[in-house]
């Protein structure tokens, strides 16, 4: 791969930039490609690389870059006027279609991150109980505000410690944490801090370590714990909103919680985020309630057209037929040459989603810190040598799209062979 200009573009960016990056994970060693262009499945770097993608920008694009049709509903808006400070049309629609996908959001709040979603919820979670604490699961990630950018302590359920400087101990040690896929640990901690604990917030599929996949019952079981310990439960599907399938996994696993989050795909590929849930817990969001929540961008036409757009073209396609089928292919493909190559790696999928772990397949977010880092990004290296691009981390999950082909899971499959006989 020529580099020249992306090599030069990122050494001025370092007198820029925190690290020449705007965000850290796109922060790859020795430097990072800078994109020209992109569209359908492929992106295209600064000195003329084209590579298969499947970062598409860390899930949001299911339809591919620069699908016409979300373009042309942007095109249209932007004759409209692309912010009004005002409420529109365009926001009962979306939330009345969202409603029908998740009937559990009975009241929403349009904002414009998941991180802003996720906090939101974790207010609107406390406000509403009239307690402190939080319970996320070790690995969750929920975006980048204090309350959730805690790290475990020394035991398994345990009070958390910040994963950041800046985030205050006193806000760190409201944060609780269990493993994923243990019952157990979730009942011991809500049982320790009966009456102290606001929600549960989880990734139902764990999506920033991936994916994880829940055990069979897993969330059952704590749908059935929460509402024992009358705890609410808050889905953040900001990564399986409307990637799992329309439904989300909240959809697909049959679990109604009392709050979800969602972001990514409910923006069409523009920033969005959503919270909501059970109307008596979003009244207490202002100005209904005293739970402040504001924005400028909240719920912004450009956003929300680009999102109803998607999930138009979504549900009239049947596009999650076509994704899932190809990402079941793709998952089992790569455990094909994995297992015919006798090495100790595994894949995991589930809809469009799927992962290769240099190690066994993780339970949790401990056994996945167990997998080969070093050697994934080895392996990360020879697939963009190879014309793929993945997202560069053993802990990010990789993305099909509607625009993904036949020839484009053929040439990733050679590829991932290639790549891994190159590291053997």
């Amino acid at each position: 791969m020529k580099q020249d200009l992306s090599r030069s573009m990122f050494e001025e960016a370092q007198g820029l930039f925190p690290g020449g990056v705007s965000s850290p994970v796109r922060a790859i060693k020795p430097f990072p490609f800078y994109t020209r262009s992109a569209k359908g499945s492929h992106i295209t770097d600064v000195d003329g690389n084209e590579l298969i993608d499947y970062c598409l920008g860390y899930g949001p694009l299911i339809l591919g870059h620069a699908h016409p049709y979300i373009m042309e509903a942007i095109r249209s808006q932007l004759e409209k006027g692309w912010l009004y400070g005002t409420p529109s049309e365009t926001e009962i629609q979306y939330a009345k279609k969202i409603r029908m996908y998740y009937p559990s959001m009975n009241v929403m709040r349009f904002v414009n991150t998941g991180t802003e979603a996720t906090m939101g919820a974790i207010r609107a979670a406390r406000g509403f109980t009239g307690r402190d604490k939080i319970v996320k699961i070790e690995g969750g990630f929920h975006g980048a505000h204090d309350a959730v950018l805690v790290k475990a302590g020394s035991g398994a359920s345990t009070i958390g410690v910040p994963d950041s400087l800046g985030v205050p101990v006193d806000i760190a040690k409201n944060t609780l944490q269990v493993p994923y896929n243990d019952v157990l640990a979730m009942e011991e901690v809500l049982s320790a801090h009966k009456d102290e604990i606001a929600c549960v917030i989880m990734e139902p599929v764990m999506g920033n370590m991936g994916p994880i996949l829940p055990k069979d019952g897993y969330l059952k079981a704590v749908r059935n714990i929460t509402r024992e310990y009358d705890t609410l439960l808050i889905f953040d599907e900001v990564i399986t909103g409307f990637r799992i399938n329309m439904f989300g996994a909240q959809g697909y696993y049959g679990i109604d919680p009392d709050l979800t989050t969602l972001g990514k795909i409910a923006g069409g590929g523009l920033p969005i985020g959503v919270f909501g849930g059970r109307r008596d817990i979003m009244e207490t969001v202002a100005p209904n309630g005293g739970v402040y929540q504001a924005g400028t961008y909240n719920g912004n036409p450009m956003s929300l057209t680009a999102g109803m757009a998607m999930v138009d073209f979504l549900e009239r396609e049947r596009v999650h037929h076509k994704v899932n089928e190809m990402g079941k292919a793709m998952w089992q493909s790569l455990t094909d040459v994995v297992r015919s190559m006798k090495l100790d790696y595994t894949v995991s999928g589930i809809s469009s989603m799927f992962q290769i772990f240099f190690g066994p397949q993780p339970e949790n977010y401990t056994d996945a810190l167990k997998c080969d880092k070093a050697k994934f990004m080895e392996f990360w290296r020879h697939m963009l040598e190879n014309g793929v691009f993945m997202p560069p981390s053993q802990f990010e999950t990789n993305f099909l799209s509607y625009a993904h082909t036949k020839e484009d899971l053929e040439r990733t499959v050679f590829a991932f062979k290639k790549s891994l006989g190159a590291i053997k």
